[in-house]
Protein backbone atom coordinates (compact mmCIF):
# COMPACT_ATOMS: atom_id res chain seq x y z
CA UNK A 1 0.00 0.00 0.00
CA UNK A 2 1.82 3.54 -1.07
CA UNK A 3 2.13 5.87 1.71
CA UNK A 4 0.08 9.36 1.90
CA UNK A 5 3.53 10.64 0.75
CA UNK A 6 3.70 8.47 -2.29
CA UNK A 7 0.15 9.26 -3.32
CA UNK A 8 0.38 13.11 -2.88
CA UNK A 9 3.66 12.70 -5.02
CA UNK A 10 1.97 11.01 -8.00
CA UNK A 11 -1.31 13.32 -7.78
CA UNK A 12 1.36 15.93 -8.59
CA UNK A 13 3.28 14.40 -11.22
CA UNK A 14 -0.18 13.50 -13.09
CA UNK A 15 -1.20 17.22 -12.72
CA UNK A 16 1.80 18.30 -14.28
CA UNK A 17 1.83 15.68 -17.28
CA UNK A 18 -2.13 17.07 -17.33
CA UNK A 19 -0.99 20.53 -17.75
CA UNK A 20 1.43 19.62 -20.52
CA UNK A 21 -0.64 17.22 -22.59
CA UNK A 22 -3.40 20.69 -22.12
CA UNK A 23 -1.10 22.63 -24.25
CA UNK A 24 0.51 21.54 -27.67
CA UNK A 25 4.09 21.74 -28.20
CA UNK A 26 5.19 24.43 -30.34
CA UNK A 27 4.61 23.75 -34.04
CA UNK A 28 1.92 21.51 -33.39
CA UNK A 29 -1.89 22.59 -34.23
CA UNK A 30 -4.72 21.92 -31.94
CA UNK A 31 -8.88 22.98 -32.22
CA UNK A 32 -10.78 24.12 -29.51
CA UNK A 33 -14.10 25.81 -29.88
CA UNK A 34 -14.27 29.34 -28.56
CA UNK A 35 -16.72 30.43 -25.61
CA UNK A 36 -18.80 32.05 -28.39
CA UNK A 37 -19.09 28.67 -30.16
CA UNK A 38 -16.85 29.00 -32.79
CA UNK A 39 -13.90 27.02 -34.37
CA UNK A 40 -10.01 28.42 -33.49
CA UNK A 41 -6.81 26.44 -34.62
CA UNK A 42 -3.89 27.24 -32.76
CA UNK A 43 -0.30 26.60 -33.66
CA UNK A 44 -0.38 28.62 -36.81
CA UNK A 45 0.96 32.13 -35.55
CA UNK A 46 0.99 34.00 -32.55
CA UNK A 47 -2.83 34.10 -32.36
CA UNK A 48 -5.55 31.58 -33.08
CA UNK A 49 -7.29 31.56 -36.18
CA UNK A 50 -11.02 31.53 -35.46
CA UNK A 51 -13.64 31.38 -37.45
CA UNK A 52 -17.43 30.71 -36.96
CA UNK A 53 -18.92 26.66 -38.72
CA UNK A 54 -20.25 28.42 -41.76
CA UNK A 55 -17.08 30.29 -42.09
CA UNK A 56 -15.05 26.95 -42.07
CA UNK A 57 -17.47 25.31 -43.78
CA UNK A 58 -16.80 28.47 -46.77
CA UNK A 59 -13.29 28.06 -46.71
CA UNK A 60 -12.75 24.71 -46.64
CA UNK A 61 -14.83 24.33 -49.79
CA UNK A 62 -12.46 27.18 -51.60
CA UNK A 63 -9.65 24.27 -50.72
CA UNK A 64 -8.42 23.75 -54.79
CA UNK A 65 -9.15 27.27 -55.20
CA UNK A 66 -6.63 28.82 -52.85
CA UNK A 67 -3.92 25.59 -53.70
CA UNK A 68 -4.63 26.93 -57.53
CA UNK A 69 -3.96 30.80 -55.93
CA UNK A 70 -1.06 29.77 -54.45
CA UNK A 71 0.65 28.08 -57.14
CA UNK A 72 -0.14 30.98 -59.36
CA UNK A 73 1.28 32.94 -57.48
CA UNK A 74 3.90 31.19 -55.85
CA UNK A 75 6.80 33.78 -56.79
CA UNK A 76 5.15 36.70 -55.22
CA UNK A 77 4.06 34.84 -51.98
CA UNK A 78 6.43 35.30 -49.14
CA UNK A 79 7.46 32.00 -47.05
CA UNK A 80 7.91 31.88 -43.27
CA UNK A 81 11.30 30.73 -41.93
CA UNK A 82 10.49 27.56 -40.06
CA UNK A 83 11.48 28.45 -36.05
Amino acid sequence: MPSEAELQAEIERLRAENEKLKKPSRGQTSLRVSEKGALSVYGLGRFPVTLYREQWEKLLGMAEEIRAFIRENDAALKKKAPQ
